[in-house]
């Protein structure tokens, strides 16, 4: 069995019903959200979620809102999107269940800081996400676990700002500590699941940036971008590691950016200090879901 994480407690539905006047205008242009269509496609939703075999009924309001958002309110691309979505959690429970932060690798991984949303938005009210897909050691660590993690960052980023399922998150993937040992990690259908989930995720990513790429790794992320849809590859970018982090940060304020990617605001350090003690305040939020939320059967 595989489960999906997207319950919604109760701050989080209030939080999405608050949003502020300015996000709603900005929902309403881009996406096709107003009142009317919200409430009535996400009944909608349920009720042909109700009528899903392989679909128990406990799907959150934020979650189908989450999926109605990036298919711009169009129901049936939301279903497909959702269906989609449910079979990359069968495809891949490795990576979609037993998300318990406290985990001996789990919280390795949170203490080497691999996924890091930053506190505040961008000038666009974007979330903005790095995550240091290098920075883990692959004779210790299973890539599996390396996605887990960074799912559950973009969860608990998701949860404490949900103007993000409206605006979108610009992803940074950060290859500067790339290896031969990390390549290994990265094959084929590591790529192919990668590309999958980037696609099949319910969250809207504006732009994906991989950057100081080593010359050696540039046939893999050649490859990640091959498996792409072809909406992805128009938001996909890569940088070597001969062009400034800068450039790759151009469109980023420094004052939502730590010192090392030329920025003011605080160190990875604190950064990455900052998001373990959210996570693992969540825990309960993060490993209780799996009993109540969207069970899928393995047929």
């Amino acid at each position: 069995m595989a489960s999906a994480r997207g319950r919604d407690d109760g701050a989080e539905e209030k939080s999405w019903q608050e949003l502020s006047s300015d996000v709603k205008k900005y929902a309403a242009t881009h996406l096709n959200e107003t009142e009317e269509t919200r409430d009535n496609a996400v009944a909608e939703i349920k009720r042909w979620i109700g009528e899903c075999d392989d679909l128990c009924e406990h799907f959150g309001d934020f979650l189908i809102l989450r999926f109605l958002r990036i298919s711009k309110f169009n129901l049936e691309e939301t279903k497909n999107k959702i269906l989609k979505y449910h079979k990359q959690l069968i495809k891949l429970p490795e990576w979609y269940s037993n998300w318990d932060p406290l985990q001996p690798g789990l919280e390795e991984l949170l203490n080497l800081g691999v996924i890091l949303p930053l506190r505040k938005p961008d000038d666009q009210g974007r979330l903005v996400v790095i995550m240091r897909s290098a920075q883990h050691n692959p004779n210790v660590h299973a890539f599996s676990d390396v996605s887990k993690v960074s799912l559950m960052g973009l969860e608990i980023a998701m949860k404490h700002y949900p103007a993000a399922s409206v605006y979108g998150c610009s992803l940074f993937v950060d290859s500067s500590s790339a290896t031969i040992r990390h390549i290994v990690q990265y094959r084929p259908n590591v790529l192919l699941n990668m590309a999958n989930s980037w696609d099949s995720f319910p969250f809207i990513f504006q732009t994906i940036n991989i950057f100081n790429v080593p010359m050696f790794f540039k046939t893999t992320v050649k490859l990640l971008r091959s498996f792409m849809s072809e909406e992805l590859k128009t938001r996909f970018h890569v940088y070597s590691s001969s062009e400034t982090t800068q450039e790759c940060f151009r469109d980023v304020p420094a004052s939502i950016l730590p010192v090392e990617y030329g920025g003011t605001d605080g160190t990875i350090r604190k950064l990455t200090k900052h998001w373990k003690k959210l996570i693992v305040k969540n825990r309960d939020w993060f490993t209780s879901e799996k009993n109540e939320q969207i069970i899928i059967s393995n047929h």
